[in-house]
């Protein structure tokens, strides 16, 4: 098992806060490896873009290229 990236009380009161439903541990651990998997693609850009340093920019989402902010 992985270090879980994500707050998980904070996840949760979201989604209960949002939705009204619950979340089971296995959604938190889902949500890790999504986690994981952008903070890999954003390594990867700071480093294509010859930084050390990852910046908002760098992370990609589904729906688009880079993150907006």
């Amino acid at each position: 098992m992985t270090d879980i990236l994500v707050v998980v009380s904070k996840t949760k009161k979201y989604i209960k806060d949002k939705s009204g439903m619950n979340t089971s541990a296995s959604a938190t651990e889902a949500l890790t490896k999504i986690v994981q998997k952008l903070c890999d693609k954003a390594i990867e850009n700071a480093a294509n873009d010859g930084r050390k340093t990852v910046m908002d920019r760098d992370f990609q989402t589904p729906d688009t290229n880079r993150v907006s902010h």
